[in-house]
């Protein structure tokens, strides 16, 4: 067990190495020692560190309350890893259920079998849902209440081809705007507007009304600061969620000025 450069442990690792500089950047892994040559080495301690980086984003934590937690933690690294496995064991019993409902779903499409109306959902967590839609109400006032009930009713009004169909939309303007981010674009550079007039179109398909400047910039500050859509985001490369947000608001800025 050696020392690694940053290319190495990126390979080793499969964190990418532009997210180990952004990592280094921020002070939440710093290298060993620098080389003779500049180079960035890790050692074990590093490694470790990384590796208790990883398990707290596949748990969602934000990049900034990572630092503080690995910091601040005096608990026996034995003692949190247990924490980790009960968590992520939860984690794969519900994931096997949604499994499960997905292969049961596949079976019925293809005339193999039925499921009734309460199988559908099975191994969904309503409780999470539930909390997400709280937090927004919390977050926004209690008029966010009337427009989750209204954004819900009409995305179940729709037939499951429409469905599917939105979200596909959805999925291909986050990608557009994760290929800018994979490029170095910084967020303020006017080529990206293309890819955020799409995915800012996409938002107001969702909402079924248009969305201001103001909103739109204000959705941007809610990627950043809601945990779910954290851990949604930087499942995409490290700091894509702070760069979303940015690239959304001086988007917004630039339509109003």
């Amino acid at each position: 067990m050696g020392n690694y450069t940053v290319k190495q442990l990126a390979r080793l690792s499969g964190v990418s190495v532009r997210a180990l500089h952004h990592y280094d950047e921020i002070g939440l892994l710093k290298p060993a020692f620098l080389g003779e040559n500049r180079y960035r080495y890790y050692g074990r301690e590093e490694l470790l560190r990384l590796q208790d980086i990883l398990f707290h984003r596949e748990l969602g934590v934000p990049l900034q309350e990572i630092a503080r937690l690995l910091d601040h933690d005096g608990r026996d690294r034995v003692v949190i890893l247990s924490q980790h496995r009960e968590l992520l064991a939860e984690r794969v019993a519900r994931s096997r259920q949604l499994l499960a409902t997905i292969d049961r779903t596949i079976a019925e499409l293809n005339g193999a079998g039925t499921m009734n109306d309460k199988e559908l959902y099975k191994g969904f967590s309503p409780e999470k849902q539930a909390e997400h839609e709280e937090w927004l109400v919390d977050k926004l006032g209690e008029a966010a209440r009337h427009e989750i009930v209204r954004t819900r009713k009409r995305f179940g009004a729709l037939g499951e081809d429409e469905q599917r169909a939105a979200l596909a939309e959805g999925g291909e303007a986050e990608d557009d705007l994760a290929g800018h981010f994979e490029a170095g674009r910084a967020p303020g550079d006017v080529a990206i507007d293309p890819a955020l007039a799409r995915h800012r179109t996409w938002i107001e398909r969702m909402w079924g009304k248009e969305s201001t400047p103001l909103s739109y910039a204000a959705l941007g500050d809610l990627y950043a600061s809601h945990s779910g859509f954290r851990e949604r985001y930087e499942s995409r490369g490290a700091g894509f969620t702070d760069w979303l947000a940015a690239a959304m608001k001086d988007y917004a800025g630039r339509q109003v000025a």
